[in-house]
């Protein structure tokens, strides 16, 4: 029994043993598992730390040539802004400009009639206006009957001067009889000194009669007093004739200021009229006009019209900066004097015909004009 007991135990040991060194083979095994994971994670981490350094290094380069092309393109921009710059001279101080007439009557009275609305297009000597003609047809015909009653005298006048001629043939024969009588002792002084003063107050009264009669030399009295009252006539048919107001220039009506009905004087505004001929005027800094001549080719840019480009030329240059043609030109000759560049008024026109039914471009408009100087 005693023996069975001892090989049991030792049965028991050897299988403890066996199992014991079945974990230890197991434990080792699983270590050098983790250990060939371990490697083989960080073989991939390796993997992947280079190819992430191989895309960093890629990316950089393409950003590399990436700047390179931006600071190309950068520098030619500049260049040919600069090339620019230097062919071309621009500003945005301009504006499109138009001979604006003003419409008024030459005649004082009430307006009557009134042919025009705003914006309406008129013609030039179109009659915009009449005003009440009854007064100047009244003067007319004074100023007629007057000049009539001129003509008329001159019947008289003659009628006169033979009458006056016969009165100096008689006083004449008078003066001569007497004048013998008085050398023969038959007539006193007295007497002869009345037939001169007889004599010379017919002589003139001839003279006043001789200048009542119009002359082929129109040197008369007559001929001055018939073209003062010719004239009278001529004005009072040309008031007449401006009681209707005409229009001096086509164009578009604007700024009405008239009704009819109103009682208007002479040179009130009723309205202005624009025309469809407009320009550009262009107030450039006075370093930018120094290669400027007439002729010289410009793009135009109207503000309302981004989108399209007119062409244009130079038409002249104002003699003057825009600060001296003023109604208060500055006074340089003071001890307070801050230099200001100064603007020089450049007239622009346009080189092709506007379509007035596609672009409509008023006097006022804002414009960029860019002259080629070069």
């Amino acid at each position: 029994m005693a023996d069975e007991n001892i090989s049991n135990n030792i049965n028991n040991f050897n299988n403890m043993n066996n199992i014991n060194n079945t974990n230890s083979v197991n434990t080792n095994s699983g270590i050098q598992n983790i250990n060939n994971n371990e490697q083989k994670q960080d073989a991939q981490n390796s993997q992947a730390e280079e190819n992430d350094n191989g895309k960093k290094q890629k990316r950089l380069k393409k950003r590399r040539i990436f700047a390179a092309i931006i600071l190309v393109g950068l520098g030619i921009a500049v260049g040919l802004f600069a090339h620019n710059a230097s062919k071309y001279q621009s500003t945005d101080d301009a504006y499109v400009e138009a001979h604006m007439v003003q419409v008024a009557p030459k005649v004082t009275g009430q307006i009557v009639e009134l042919f025009v609305e705003d914006n309406q297009y008129v013609k030039e000597g179109d009659v915009v206006a009449v005003i009440d003609k009854d007064d100047y047809k009244i003067r007319l015909a004074q100023a007629d009957a007057d000049y009539q009653k001129e003509l008329a005298n001159q019947k008289v006048a003659a009628a006169n001067l033979n009458a006056v001629n016969t009165e100096i043939e008689v006083a004449r024969t008078d003066l001569e009889r007497y004048k013998k009588l008085y050398e023969s002792g038959a007539a006193s002084k007295q007497t002869l000194d009345n037939a001169q003063a007889r004599y010379d107050s017919v002589s003139a009264r001839k003279t006043n009669a001789e200048e009542s009669i119009f002359s082929k030399d129109q040197n008369k009295v007559a001929d001055a007093n018939l073209k003062s009252l010719k004239a009278k006539r001529d004005k009072a048919a040309l008031d007449l004739r401006n009681t209707e107001v005409i229009a001096p220039q086509s164009g578009r009506v604007t700024n009405k200021r008239a009704e009819r009905g109103a009682y208007v004087g002479t040179g009130s505004p009723l309205f202005v009229i624009v025309p469809d001929e407009v320009w550009v005027v262009a107030n450039y800094k006075e370093s930018q006009v120094g290669n400027m001549k007439a002729g010289q080719p410009v793009e135009i840019k109207i503000d309302t019209y981004p989108d399209k480009v007119f062409k244009g030329k130079i038409d002249s240059i104002q003699r003057a900066s825009g600060a001296k043609a003023s109604l208060f030109p500055p006074e340089n000759a003071v001890g307070s004097f801050v230099k200001i560049v100064q603007r020089i008024p450049v007239k622009i026109v346009f080189d092709e015909p506007i379509d007035t039914s596609k672009y409509t471009i008023v006097s006022g408009m804002s414009v960029v004009p860019k002259v080629k100087v070069k």
